[in-house]
């Protein structure tokens, strides 16, 4: 099952497809994404579905408290969709802290992103 996931901020959107971890520090938003992307696993029988997280990190990689859900379309009941957001949040705090150039640290410190995370059709 191919899943992806696109974080937007300042007006940019990108769209990652899962992919193995980076050994070196991200340089921009894209790389950002991408190694966001590989954190992601849909919860098992949730088909057709998507949540937005909203959050920050600190330039040293950490998120800036917990992640907020803004919109979410979830297939099936209040239980499959408290599963994906929980899901969708464990994914997001549980990928860092993540190791940024000073460049992109400067750059995207306290910046307010929104992700996207969805599941297979």
């Amino acid at each position: 099952m191919k899943t992806f996931i696109g974080l937007a901020a300042a007006g940019t959107f990108l769209v990652a497809a899962a992919a193995p971890l980076r050994a070196e520090p991200l340089r921009s938003v894209e790389e950002l994404s991408d190694a966001l992307s590989k954190c992601w696993t849909p919860p098992a029988g949730v088909r057709d579905s998507f949540v937005t997280l909203k959050f920050a990190f600190r330039g040293n990689g950490t998120l800036m408290g917990p992640p907020q859900p803004t919109a979410s379309r979830v297939t099936g009941g209040a239980d499959e969709r408290k599963a994906f957001v929980a899901a969708a949040t464990a994914a997001l705090e549980n990928c860092g802290p993540l190791e940024f150039s000073k460049e992109l640290a400067d750059e995207i410190a306290g910046t307010v992103f929104t992700l996207q995370f969805y599941s297979a059709k």
